[in-house]
């Protein structure tokens, strides 16, 4: 994947949500109040395209994946932490929020957003509110 130039229009906390504004969607992260935005490595991410639709995705780092299934070999655990599955997972290499937006706009600059992530029925309402 080339690296993505990304043009940030605003950012910010709003409640238990981080959230960026891009030129081409706005995201929101649910990230826990003792996380360092550059150090997220597990989040639930909610994407909002122009044209409304929205998009979600849990999105971990490689170590993040690593050190679960580690704890599930010792708790035993997805069969020990032999497998690793999430309906909804996006794995990345490099950890913190830039980072994700970075890969997200690399990601629909590529056409692969909407095939990557899933869909928000919009019935079911916003969890996220972007």
């Amino acid at each position: 994947m080339k690296r993505s130039s990304v043009t940030v229009l605003s950012q910010g906390w709003d409640g238990p949500f981080y959230r960026v504004r891009t030129l081409s969607f706005e995201v929101a992260f649910l990230i826990g109040a003792d996380e360092e935005l550059d150090q997220v490595n597990n989040v639930d991410v909610e994407v909002r395209l122009p044209d409304g639709s929205r998009w979600s995705a849990t999105v971990f780092t490689v170590a993040e994946v690593e050190r679960l299934m580690a704890r599930w070999a010792e708790t035993g655990e997805h069969s020990g932490g032999k497998y690793f599955w999430c309906s909804d997972g996006l794995v990345v290499r490099d950890p913190g929020v830039d980072n994700f937006v970075r890969v997200l706009a690399a990601i629909h600059e590529e056409g692969q957003l909407t095939t990557i992530l899933n869909r928000l029925d919009e019935a079911a309402g916003s969890s996220a509110g972007v």
